[in-house]
């Protein structure tokens, strides 16, 4: 079973599940749509619920292809039944693509002033905080800063975003949406990439959770851009609230 049913079906928040594999503080299921977390981002939370309990998921731990649904050990004695109603929480779904998509605007836009200048890590928190660093030597911290009112620009503008899938052939041919030094996005079942297409703006591979349109999410503050060794610039960017 394909670990992204949250890439087919975005919208999905409640669905039945039948456990087919247990362990302490963990279960998996037959099926699931929560996002089982990659990339720098963080996985989906939610509820398991079934006749007589219930137990909150608080993370996903991958092994291979399988995500294992993991509780709190304060929970280990409601153990799920064989069949559930699982709950992902739509408002920590919509924090982590409002940051995703934050992310590939402000990368977008440092990728095309900055010389193509490649993203060497990511790491989006759970207080609608997100940092990102990127290969950039002889950057200006200043002329980083001032790239805040242009991605708020483009936040309002309503670009649509959509995911494409691009096979071997097709990715050679299109350089630049392989942005990561350090992370490569997973690839489908079929050995097609994941694109993620902010139209008229950007194109690059991604694996996580997105907006269906950048006017969705609230606007972005550019906290701080530290200095991380001879190369790295960090910019640490944070939600609007």
């Amino acid at each position: 079973m394909s670990p992204y049913l949250c890439h087919a079906q975005p919208d999905c928040f409640s669905f039945e599940a039948h456990v087919v594999a247990r362990r302490p503080n963990a279960v998996l299921l037959d099926r699931s749509f929560f996002y089982p977390g990659g990339g720098g981002q963080l996985a989906d939370r939610g509820t398991l619920r079934w006749n007589g309990g219930e137990v909150r998921i608080g993370r996903i731990e991958m092994e291979g292809g399988n995500a294992w649904h993991c509780f709190d050990e304060s929970d280990s004695a409601a153990m799920p039944a064989e069949k559930v109603v699982a709950h992902v929480d739509p408002d920590f779904r919509l924090m982590m693509s409002q940051l995703h998509t934050g992310l590939h605007i402000l990368n977008a836009l440092v990728y095309q002033r900055f010389e193509g200048s490649l993203v060497t890590g990511v790491q989006m928190a759970a207080d609608g905080t997100a940092r990102i660093d990127f290969d950039l030597p002889e950057a200006d911290n200043n002329d980083l800063r001032k790239l805040e009112p242009e991605l708020n620009t483009l936040i309002g503008d309503g670009l649509q975003v959509n995911a494409v899938y691009l096979d071997a052939s097709a990715l050679a041919r299109e350089p630049g949406v392989l942005r990561s030094r350090s992370v490569a996005p997973p690839s489908q079942d079929d050995g097609t990439t994941r694109i993620i297409e902010i139209v008229g703006l950007d194109r690059q591979a991604c694996g996580g959770t997105h907006l269906s349109n950048t006017s969705q999410s609230a606007p972005l503050r550019i906290l701080k851009i530290e200095n991380k060794g001879q190369h790295n610039r960090r910019i640490r960017i944070g939600l609007v609230r």
